[in-house]
């Protein structure tokens, strides 16, 4: 059955970038929202700590770029910082027109009165919240404004397949060049199982991120890292995807399932602590448990494996209960569930994956290498995180960048006149129904594994080679189910995920150095006079090539 659909804008994912995204460009004309599960899940529903930007008087837009550049190790765009930080305030303006309620210590007005918290590399406090339910309250403002826009038709329980490229119209599975135009991408409609074609004459990729690559992770279960595999297999450039932030302090308990326990708390004062209660991280850094999080990240590893330790503790004991009731309802009220009175117990905390700073490679307009094709969020690498993400600066990127996309889209379109080109329907082949796909949740324990045990916090050389060869096993395996079975959101995943973990492998076998969030035990120092560059691993062909491209 061929149902295709017409759209000027296609939207690939609804978080804060692309919910964002969609309300910007509603204005000139239809809008498709494809996301995998209902309109509000997203990485950003989970985002506890808040948005970076200056709005302080003892802050400045100079001290907040400078503590991005220190963060980032060398590797951020240092123009693509000032823009993100210099339209901060405007997006929360934008925000606070939209209904969003931001805790405040003032009875003030605009973007006077908030109490802004304190996270790890700041050198002020900066971190506008909502309690420690920020991100929860931007997803539930955006997707309000989304569902009244009639310009706006959302597909919810949908899962893209592959985008459509000029160059692959004739064939779901030829590849190209890089030198290409995006037209819109195939969606499998979950529930019926029928593949859809969306056509556009501009595709957006917000999809998010790859935590679910890793065996531990912050990430809710739909970051499979889906935008960041369909643009590789289109021919996108990829950037940088050695750098996977693994978030200190997650949650260690048997019942909780990818729980967070925010930067914030070490902002308030909260201390990371052995078992023992010794305290280590002032021995790693100046900032002690405020500290950069790759640098607080490898000093957890570190400890845990020299004590043999299952976790370390995050302490906030010290603290008035008063403050910590207040400053974190929710986590107090979660940690309660898990038998943890944070007021009176340390929580027992260890590193996950928490965020990508690599992803499709754009221009500080969201641009792709590939025409018509962006990518916002998580899913893009537009520099501004660099080799490690300056603390709450994610929400902030996603914003301003979707906004300059949508911009830039705009004037692209009235330029040109999409093309009226016939898009053939997906075609299933002899693919059948499986009746072992136990294999493929198989297979997906086992990519996490081997991503965790060897492409983790701290990694070494032989270490890359074993994962290596075990994901290239694995690669050939998923796609004899790809072509022999009827694609399945399960299938579809598992082809991402692998896809994900061979690029990671990759990016990180070719940085020849330790740089930021990627740190080699046999290269364990960082080489600015050869090694300051982007790796970028590029499809060309079904080969892969990897280019090393200078940063500003």
């Amino acid at each position: 059955m061929d149902i295709q659909h017409k759209t000027d804008f296609l939207v690939i994912g609804s978080g804060i970038a692309g919910l964002y995204y969609a309300l910007k460009v509603a204005k000139y004309g239809s809008v498709a929202i494809v996301t995998k599960r209902d309109i509000e899940e997203s990485a950003t529903k989970y985002a506890q700590g808040g948005i970076a930007s200056v709005t302080s008087a003892d802050d400045s837009y100079k001290l907040h770029i400078q503590d991005t550049l220190e963060a980032g190790a060398g590797l951020c765009d240092q123009e693509m910082v000032r823009i993100i930080v210099e339209n901060g305030p405007e997006m929360i303006k934008e925000l606070l027109e939209l209904g969003a309620n931001f805790s405040r210590s003032a009875e003030k007005e605009g973007l006077a009165g908030f109490d802004l918290g304190m996270e790890g590399g700041h050198s002020k406090h900066r971190i506008i919240h909502a309690s420690d339910l920020t991100g929860l309250e931007i997803e539930k403002v955006l997707v309000e404004a989304v569902k009244k826009n009639k310009n706006i038709q959302v597909f919810e329980n949908h899962i893209s397949v592959d985008i459509i490229t000029q160059s692959k119209i004739s064939s779901r599975f030829q590849q190209n060049n890089g030198e290409d135009t995006a037209l819109g991408c195939y969606v499998l409609d979950k529930k019926s199982g029928i593949i859809k074609t969306f056509l556009s004459p501009s595709t957006l990729l917000a999809t998010g991120g790859i935590g679910k690559v890793y065996l531990y992770t912050s990430n809710p279960d739909i970051a499979t890292g889906d935008g960041i595999a369909m643009a590789y297999r289109a021919g996108a450039k990829i950037a940088n995807m050695e750098f996977i932030q693994f978030h200190p302090t997650c949650l260690y308990h048997s019942d909780a399932k990818s729980f967070l326990i925010s930067e914030a708390v070490r902002g308030e004062g909260g201390i990371i602590r052995l078992k023992d209660g010794r305290t280590f991280m002032e021995n790693y850094h100046s900032m002690g448990c405020l500290a950069p999080r790759d640098i607080v990240a490898r000093a957890i590893d570190f400890e845990m494996k020299k004590t043999g330790d299952d976790f370390v503790c995050l302490d906030t004991t010290h603290l008035p209960g008063y403050r910590i009731r207040e400053r974190f309802s929710n986590l107090y009220k979660k940690c309660l569930n898990f038998g943890i009175d944070m007021a009176t117990t340390p929580i027992p905390v260890v590193p996950a994956a928490h965020y990508s700073c690599g992803g499709v490679k754009v221009d500080s307009y969201g641009r792709s290498n590939i025409h018509r094709l962006y990518a916002v969020g998580e899913a893009a690498c537009s520099g501004v995180h660099g080799a490690n993400r300056l603390a709450s600066n994610s929400l902030l990127e996603a914003l301003v960048l979707s906004n300059r996309v949508a911009r830039n889209v705009i004037k692209d379109l009235k330029k040109e006149k999409p093309s009226s080109q016939s898009i053939p329907q997906w075609d299933v082949g002899n693919a059948v129904d499986s009746d072992e796909m136990v294999v493929v949740s198989h297979n997906w324990d086992e990519i996490r594994r081997i991503m965790w045990n060897y492409v983790g916090v701290v990694r070494s050389n032989k270490r890359f080679n074993r994962a290596k060869t075990r994901i290239e096993i694995l690669q050939e395996e998923i796609k004899k189910y790809y072509w022999d079975f009827v694609i399945t959101s399960d299938l579809i995943e598992l082809r991402n995920i692998a896809t994900v973990a061979e690029l990671i492998i990759k990016s990180a076998m070719g940085r020849k150095e330790s740089r930021g969030l990627h740190y080699n035990l046999d290269i364990p120092y960082r080489d600015d006079k050869n090694w300051k560059r982007d790796t970028i691993v590029v499809n060309q062909g079904g080969k892969q090539v990897k280019m090393e491209v200078y940063s500003p």
